[in-house]
């Protein structure tokens, strides 16, 4: 009976499917001990070489959304593999406060030098989450030490994603991650994120996002500006909005804002940053300086848990005046880590992958809107580089969302994976309503493959439309 539930839960509950055909080449058949989020079953994997995953079940996968958009140089990349080697027969961990390695200082610099100026002090951490918590711990210290002690408020945006660690869920805006915990923790201040191709006005994308900063500089007024620390944000969405990019007017007016009322601005760039927008922060597409950045996914790529806080200079000298900064992690500048991140950059500079990605996710997008005009039940595409997303709607005039109850964000997914395609979706309304679909393959994709993702996907909505009785493909007005 066990054998069989496994089965039936690999091939997503479709009984149709167990038969001899299916059943040859299944490894995981006995009870797991593990759990994550559900009870869904996967097949084990075999191996894994470029943008593909083999599965021991024989079959060869895209991976079309980079795992969690973390494999951003895909996998098994031979001298990220053989730079994790060399260390390895090093030192594999030393704890940063009885050591330092040449591993940790190297990628440092490496970093900073790609930071605008200023950036120049990075401090390490394993996931973006603990990046995210860092900037958030970080920035209260410093406003601590520099006698600004009434500073506390960090503002965010509704939908937003920022991690899952308690301070991090504070402004998180994502209600089926957030609801249950939110006794544990202190609500933060919101403002809406800059949907402007959801608005139904008249004004120009110039205006909107102007509009949309505006309520920026209301919630802060509204707060009381000695009490407010910190905006943060993404620069292009990840989970929570589906690859949301706002009108170039947004930036620039947020960091004028910012520095109006002496509020520092902490981007987001887990999901954005190391190039997957094309350029190494996103933040650089609008020409703006964070104060705070945080790193992480592409950072490691895959290969190893890494991430950092990138902070100002002068910012750090204070809080270490001040005493030091009282937080840490104990894989913070793990020499591992951070040997194979320092090879993760090397490899993105000599495939100049981050040109690549300019490219080719200008192919993705041209390929993206190909399908949006042959399906109507999509109705935004978005994104930068290979930072790309489409949302599905039941009227594209409207914007009005699928109903809930199809659970399309799940359903679409378990198609394209039964075709052998990987994607990566979420609600797009603040969690409870809304599908929309992350399309960021690794940044070494090329055109051929971008097209064979785009195919798959083409069938795939067909396919989703006919199951849940909805418009068949075909041209919306």
């Amino acid at each position: 009976m066990a054998f069989i539930t496994t089965i039936y839960l690999l091939y997503g509950g479709n009984k149709h499917k167990l038969n001899k055909t299916a059943l040859r080449g299944i490894s995981v058949v006995k009870k797991s001990n593990l759990f994550y989020q559900s009870r869904q079953r996967r097949p084990e994997v075999d191996r894994a070489e470029g943008i593909y995953i083999w599965g021991k079940n024989g079959q060869r996968y895209i991976d079309g959304s980079s795992g969690a958009m973390v494999s951003n140089i895909g996998h098994s990349n031979p001298n990220v593999l053989a730079a994790m080697k060399a260390q390895m027969d090093s030192a594999t961990f030393a704890y940063r406060l009885h050591f330092e390695s040449a591993a940790a200082e190297n990628l440092a610099g490496a970093i900073a030098d790609r930071m605008p100026e200023g950036l120049d002090k990075v401090f390490f951490v394993s996931g973006g989450s603990e990046a995210m918590e860092s900037c958030m711990k970080f920035a209260r210290q410093w406003a601590v030490a520099a006698g600004q002690g009434s500073r506390w408020k960090v503002i965010s945006r509704f939908p937003s994603y920022h991690g899952s660690t308690m301070g991090a869920l504070a402004i998180t805006g994502y209600g089926p991650l957030t609801d249950a915990f939110a006794p544990l923790f202190r609500e933060m201040p919101k403002i809406p994120a800059p949907t402007c191709y959801l608005d139904r006005d008249n004004l120009s994308d110039h205006d909107r996002g102007l509009k949309y900063a505006q309520m920026l500089r209301d919630e802060i007024l509204a707060q009381g500006p000695d009490s407010v620390l910190a905006f943060a944000m993404e620069p292009v969405g990840g989970a929570s909005t589906g690859a949301l990019v706002g009108p170039d007017s947004y930036y620039a007016r947020v960091r004028e804002i910012c520095d109006e009322f002496g509020v520092l601005l902490i981007m987001d760039e887990v999901m954005s940053g190391v190039g997957r927008t094309g350029t190494f922060l996103a933040s650089e597409h609008w020409n703006i300086r964070p104060d705070l950045v945080a790193l992480s996914k592409g950072f490691g790529a895959g290969y190893v848990p890494l991430g950092a806080m990138i902070a100002d200079g002068e910012m750090v000298e204070t809080v270490l005046d001040a005493g030091g900064f009282a937080h840490g992690h104990t894989y913070a500048g793990n020499p591992l880590a951070c040997a194979a991140g320092l090879a993760v950059l090397g490899e993105i500079d000599r495939l100049d992958l981050m040109a690549n990605t300019r490219t080719m996710g200008e192919v993705l997008m041209s390929g993206l809107r190909d399908l949006m005009a042959r399906h109507s039940i999509i109705g935004d595409v978005r994104g930068k580089g290979l930072l790309t997303a489409f949302e599905l709607v039941s009227d594209r005039d409207t914007m009005e969302p699928l109903p809930a109850e199809l659970r399309a964000f799940e359903r679409f997914v378990e198609i394209c994976y039964a075709r052998n395609l990987i994607t990566y979706s979420r609600r797009t309304r603040g969690g409870v309503a809304g599908d929309h679909f992350l399309v960021c393959p690794p940044m070494i994709v090329t055109e051929a493959q971008i097209g064979e993702i785009l195919s798959i996907l083409d069938d795939s909505l067909g396919v989703l439309a006919r199951d849940c009785g909805l418009e068949p493909q075909g041209v919306a007005s």
